[in-house]
């Protein structure tokens, strides 16, 4: 007989208690003292409440220790030096005495009848060991939205499941979960605090369904957990600690896998979801595009090898069909079978693109090992690929899976033959997620998807709305619109202002090739509008937003920008008019400057049909076998940056003297990024906290420096400062120095800035290479290098090595960035000697025709492709769909 139940050690006071590790959240943590208040259905005597205050170095223990004394809860508050969130929930679970415990986090929400919900479910299943509660996500304003990652769990309503039947149903967490106290003391549960960061919660819930009978869990839909969503800033920082790679897969995945396989004589498939879920984040982090810092080189190997030892216990067919959460094709199947040592080819080759104009289509495949034999059949014909690259899929510094990216000629069938066997064409990537980045799906199959366009298209619209866009439509085709914006061009740099690249080449068609059909587009109201209305080409400016833009947009034949941010390069507003297919426009990618990083995951969901580069470097960078980005030199041209050529103009009208400018220009970090509201706004807000950050702190420094002020002093020059167009807002909140002069990119003078510089400083900005075309000197203000170089920012570290490949040294103090600016305007405010080498190997094309390689290549665009071609017959048996 049990007779646990009776165990004076196990006697249960209360119903549920509630335990809360509490570190620096006084920001949040009244609104969830609130929530437990605001509880309705349930004896508040009844429920216990027990705050461990964690070392906390703001007011969280204050607030906790008030709302001790008022609230009707029964609340033990207790405190401990920092040690960490397990051993804060350790020290609370030896104090709970309720039926049930859980572990909220007390910077979430608990819905006013999160607590009756679950309690009412308990009473009417005594038998129930594990419950789970519905978490969705709480934005900043109070708001909810019901997407959370795992949120497929609880579509089904209440329920009582067997986690034993339903794989890719797992307890990921202790935060929204109850637990029998008398299971977690019998069955010797507890956090276990090397199981860090980030899953000593699912480490926790997973030992305790393995010390129950059957591993049953009740899932309470309708008791809402409202999580605070925070991912943006904590991913970065979990996947900064080296103990998430070294640590947590060996102490927590590995042992959980074995602890099964001890428990159950093999390994259930629900541990086994719940380790390839954890895995997924990995994958994800290693995006260039996640924001999240790379792993040092001896970590990420370290790590590579005990990945290889958890993927040889998982069972490829639970990795297959794995559906809990986001986990994109190419992360499946390096998970499936870039970490085996069988090479493997992919069974479908896949359609990525067509280019109508030239006649051409985009095929990939994928493999790892020997690269397979394939051959490309079109219409029955054997043809040789136009263009091919070999790209490689990179993580954690190994080259797990490789992608063999040709184009050749399109035709009525497309296929593929691989070492001898057709392989099926496809239009994506088995378990790829759909992207928001481009809505239309280019490559008809007989079976169409449904894009995310058309599912907006059929959601019910106003009529008065439905009739403008039918007006719309119909206005663009009208003999009068198109004879205006017919076949046009439409140029442009940021929405909200000009003066880079698009400007300089709008300049250059109208002055030079009138019988383009140039305009150019930038929001109405904006210094740079009304500077270019007022020009001489004021007739051809068109206010980004506004109804003669929507018409021009619907006769667009080129769209050309330096940017490439969504709203730019694919503008909802015009996407809305446009009726299901691909718009007309093709899309050129002029950039803001020299790509040295790697921002291949940012760059690769684009739509680019002709990307520009300045330098051989950079161009090998994109172009080349093992480059991770997904163009060819096909889309890629070398031509220079059309800024460049008014660049030298302006810089050889100008003697040394007139180089009287210090000029400091720090680039942009993602991480000063508040958190953002909506994806359709390329706008970006700083942080609140933006003066405590050891950016502002670095470059205030330096722009504060009294040795700075003497040196300018001494030579008689300017210091000003040019920072980067997200935090110019902030510019007049900074309390610069009188002496500093406050720069912003408005009025068409960036250029000159660059010409009149005695010397730039900057941290990793490609305003470098400005500078450096017009052989001005460089320094390299690093203050930060190790974050940024694993990847804290947008991209991560490419070719470029700024002590091998940069225009000027790399100083990483005040002190030093200001000897080394003493140093080069002493040498007559020209680069030494070597950088000077540098540029010229690097820059090939200083010519004044940036501008027109540009302009050619764009016109290119519509040049059909030549087919060569020999006879190949097919089996009628190996016939496969159309692609």
């Amino acid at each position: 007989m049990d007779t646990s139940r009776t165990d004076p050690a196990l006697t249960t006071a209360h119903d549920v208690s509630i335990v809360a590790a509490v570190h620096d959240v006084a920001e949040h943590l009244p609104q969830f003292l609130a929530s437990l208040d605001a509880q309705t259905g349930v004896e508040h005597s009844r429920v216990q409440v027990v705050l461990v205050d964690d070392g906390s170095g703001d007011a969280s223990l204050s607030v906790a220790r008030t709302w001790e004394h008022r609230t009707a809860f029964d609340v033990t508050v207790l405190t401990r030096l920092e040690g960490g969130r397990a051993a804060a929930r350790t020290l609370g679970l030896a104090q709970a005495t309720g039926t049930w415990v859980t572990f909220p986090d007390p910077a979430d929400v608990l819905a006013p009848d999160y607590l009756d919900r679950v309690l009412s479910f308990v009473r009417a299943h005594p038998a129930v060991e594990l419950v789970m509660t519905n978490a969705v996500l709480r934005d900043a304003d109070g708001s909810t939205r019901d997407s959370h990652p795992l949120r497929g769990r609880f579509t089904a309503g209440d329920r009582v499941l067997d986690l034993g039947g339903s794989p890719d149903v797992f307890c990921a967490g202790v935060r929204s979960t109850f637990f029998r106290r008398e299971r977690i003391e019998r069955g010797g549960v507890r956090f276990d605090p090397a199981v860090r960061p980030g899953f000593g919660s699912a480490h926790f819930a997973a030992v305790y369904l393995m010390s129950c009978p059957e591993p049953v869990a009740r899932l309470v839909a309708s008791a809402r957990y409202e999580e605070r969503d925070l991912r943006g800033r904590s991913v970065p920082a979990v996947y900064a600690d080296p103990d998430q790679y070294l640590v947590v897969p060996r102490a927590g995945y590995l042992d959980l896998l074995d602890l099964s396989r001890e428990r159950y004589g093999e390994v259930p498939e629900w541990v086994q979801a719940l380790v390839v879920h954890e895995l997924s984040g990995f994958l994800a982090a290693a995006s260039a595009a996640s924001g999240a810092p790379a792993p040092a080189e001896a970590v990420a190997r370290e790590f590579l090898e005990t990945l290889r030892d958890i993927r040889s216990r998982l069972d490829d067919h639970v990795i297959a069909g794995y559906q809990a959460s986001a986990l994109d094709g190419t992360a499946r199947q390096v998970l499936r079978w870039g970490l085996l040592d069988t090479p493997w080819r992919s069974g479908c080759a896949v359609v990525e693109k067509v280019d109508d104009a030239q006649r051409l289509v985009r095929i990939a495949t994928r493999f790892t090992g020997p690269e397979p034999v394939c051959e490309y059949v079109v219409d029955g014909v054997a043809v040789p690929p136009t263009h091919t690259k070999l790209r490689s899929l990179r993580y954690f510094g190994a080259d797990l899976v490789h992608e063999r990216i040709v184009w050749v000629p399109s035709g009525a069938a497309v296929r593929v033959r691989c070492e001898g066997s057709l392989v099926e064409m496809r239009d994506s990537w088995p378990g790829a997620a759909p992207t928001f980045v481009d809505p239309i799906t280019r490559v008809r199959t007989p079976k169409a998807r449904e894009t995310l366009l058309g599912v907006a298209t059929k959601q019910p619209r106003r009529a008065a709305v439905a009739a403008r866009r039918r007006a719309l439509r119909k206005l663009a085709a009208s003999p009068a619109v198109r004879r205006r914006y017919g076949r046009a061009w439409v140029l442009m740099d940021r929405i909200q202002n000009a003066d880079d690249n698009a400007e300089h080449l709008f300049t250059y068609l109208r002055d030079n090739r009138p019988e383009i059909n140039a305009w150019f587009t930038v929001e109405a109201g904006s210094p740079d509008y009304k500077r270019l209305r007022s020009g001489p080409h004021g007739n051809r400016v068109v206010a980004h937003g506004s109804t003669q833009w929507l018409l021009l947009m619907l006769n667009c034949k080129h769209l050309v920008s330096s940017h490439i941010d969504v709203p730019v390069h694919r503008p909802p507003a015009v996407l809305e008019l446009l009726r299901p297919g691909r718009p007309k426009w093709r899309f050129t990618f002029l950039q803001h400057g020299v790509i040295k990083d790697d921002i291949s995951a940012w760059l690769n969901p684009k739509l680019v049909d002709l990307f520009v580069t300045s330098t051989p470097g950079e161009y090998a960078s994109i172009v080349g076998d093992g480059s991770p980005y997904v163009y060819t030199d096909k889309e890629t041209v070398l031509t220079g940056l059309p800024r460049f050529d008014r660049l030298q103009r302006t810089s050889e009208a100008l003697s040394t003297q007139d180089r009287n400018l210090v000029l400091l220009a720090p680039t942009w970090r993602e991480w000063l990024q508040a958190p953002r509201t909506s994806f359709a706004d390329p706008r970006r807000e700083v942080r609140a906290d933006f003066l405590e950050t050891d950016y502002a702190k670095a470059w205030l420094g330096l722009l504060r420096s009294p040795d700075l002020a003497a040196l300018a002093a001494e030579h008689g020059l300017r210091i000003g400062f040019l920072p980067h167009p997200n935090l110019q807002p902030l510019l007049p909140t900074l309390d610069l120095p009188t002496h500093v002069e406050a720069l912003t990119f408005e009025g068409a003078g960036a250029q000159r800035l660059f010409a009149s510089a005695a010397t730039l400083v900057t941290d990793y900005s490609s305003m470098a290479f400005n500078a450096a075309y017009v052989d001005r000197p460089v320094v390299y203000f690093q203050f930060d290098r190790e974050l940024v170089a694993a990847g804290g920012h947008l991209g991560r570290a490419g070719y470029f090595d700024y002590e091998r490949d940069g225009f000027g040294p790399v100083t990483r103090t005040v002190e030093e960035t200001v000897a080394t600016v003493r140093a080069d305007v002493e040498r007559g405010r020209t680069p030494a000697p070597e950088y000077l080498a540098r540029t010229a190997s690097t820059f090939v094309l200083r010519d004044g025709r940036c501008c027109e390689r540009v302009t050619a290549a764009i016109e290119g665009l519509h040049r059909p492709a030549d087919r060569p071609a020999r006879r190949v017959d097919l089996d009628v048996a190996e016939q496969v769909p159309t692609a």
